[in-house]
């Protein structure tokens, strides 16, 4: 077996070697050679390829320490941009996984000499917010995508939307308030002091009127005073049956009241809620997609939080992994009948709900919510998919 050999115990031992991280004295920016001693970067450094790219380098270095301080720059940015977006964060953390990529731009070929000097300039160049702490310095990143900024206009204005949307829900029903008291007579009481003349006179109150006597007319007054139980003397003051109703208190009688045309506008309005999007921070999800491997697919986890309505930040149960899905790679968890679950599309989109029970021939359950203005509504027929497990 030759020396030259892939599969040789030398080959390997070396391939081996070579794999992860080395140490940067022993690194070659200009020829991007990682070299694993001091010995072979010593011939690195006598070789000819070596020699010639030093005297391209001697031309004009400062055109080449501008190509790597700004590839080192952008590189940096996209990190802090994609892993930790607008979030505070030390700014060790973020050099500390920019240098776990063995082909990463080392930052003693750039025009910075420490990582603070670089932060520094984040902060003067207006790329990041940071502020010095006991522990150390904290870099903040400034999102200027257009895209970005126009996501941010549009939730905006959505949240303006929604506050109109509850002002003239507000103004509607203040209206049918007042259309309901409009027919009805609103008399002034009149309060009297109970004053007793004589002794021995009894008081006795009249509850059909509302309005406390006092009087020793009737030699047996009754406590009630007079009331629909009396057969004789006077005609009764309550009626318990009243004659059959006019056509026209018929028709009175059969127009919707104010309660039941709020709860009509309400599930019109929440009819046309449907979406194309689900997640809701706080449920339990399960993963579906084999992308990841057998250790994820088939799991249960809890989203944390939800970016742009169709991504989201879950934790997986078992092993506390966090993990970026989009929604496609989820799905809805059902618990068992009596626990708790959260309608996440359709007219009671954000209401909580207790699951009644399930319909394994239709692919749906049936619900009782418990908040929100219907709390006690039962609703039948809501599909899988429209509910989840709370955390």
């Amino acid at each position: 077996m030759g020396k030259t050999d892939f599969l040789s115990p030398k080959a390997i031992a070396n391939r081996i070697k070579s794999k992860g991280l080395q140490k940067l004295r022993w690194y070659c920016q200009m020829c991007q050679k990682q070299c694993r001693d001091e010995n072979g970067f010593k011939c690195h450094c006598m070789s000819e390829s070596h020699q010639r790219q030093l005297l391209l380098a001697s031309e004009n270095p400062q055109q080449f320490m501008d190509y790597f301080s700004e590839e080192f720059r952008n590189d940096f940015l996209e990190l802090l941009r994609r892993r930790f977006g607008t979030k505070r964060v030390h700014n060790n953390i973020v050099y500390n996984e920019y240098i776990s990529h063995r082909e990463h731009i080392h930052m003693n070929a750039t025009q910075w000499e420490t990582l603070t000097d670089f932060t520094k300039w984040l902060g003067r160049e207006g790329f990041c917010k940071v502020d010095e702490t006991p522990k150390g310095w904290y870099i903040q990143y400034i999102d200027r995508d257009p895209e970005t900024i126009r996501r941010q206009q549009e939730q905006e204005k959505k949240k303006k939307q929604d506050l109109d949307d509850e002002e003239k829900t507000a103004r509607f029903i203040e209206e049918q308030v007042r259309r309901g008291l409009e027919g009805k007579e609103q008399g002034t009481p009149v309060y009297t002091e109970l004053n007793r003349e004589n002794d021995e006179e009894k008081v006795v109150f009249n509850l059909n009127k509302g309005a406390s006597t006092s009087t020793a007319a009737h030699p047996k007054p009754s406590l009630l005073g007079p009331s629909g139980l009396k057969t004789t003397g006077a005609a009764p003051t309550v009626k318990r049956k009243e004659a059959p109703p006019v056509s026209g208190q018929s028709k009175e009688k059969k127009r919707k009241t104010a309660l039941d045309e709020i709860i009509e506008f309400e599930e019109e309005k929440k009819k046309s809620a449907r979406t194309d999007y689900w997640l809701q921070p706080e449920i339990v999800v399960k993963i579906i997609t084999k992308k990841l491997g057998e250790k994820y697919h088939k799991k249960k986890a809890v989203v944390k939080e939800v970016i742009d309505k169709y991504t989201a930040v879950v934790r997986m149960i078992d092993s506390g992994d966090k993990l970026k899905l989009d929604q496609t790679h989820l799905e809805t968890v059902i618990p068992a009948p009596g626990k708790r679950v959260l309608v996440l599309n359709g007219g009671y989109r954000g209401n909580e709900a207790t699951l009644e029970c399930i319909n394994e021939k239709t692919f749906s359950a049936t619900i009782v919510i418990e908040s929100g203005p219907l709390k006690g509504r039962q609703v039948e027929g809501v599909p899988y998919e429209d509910i989840s497990k709370r955390a």
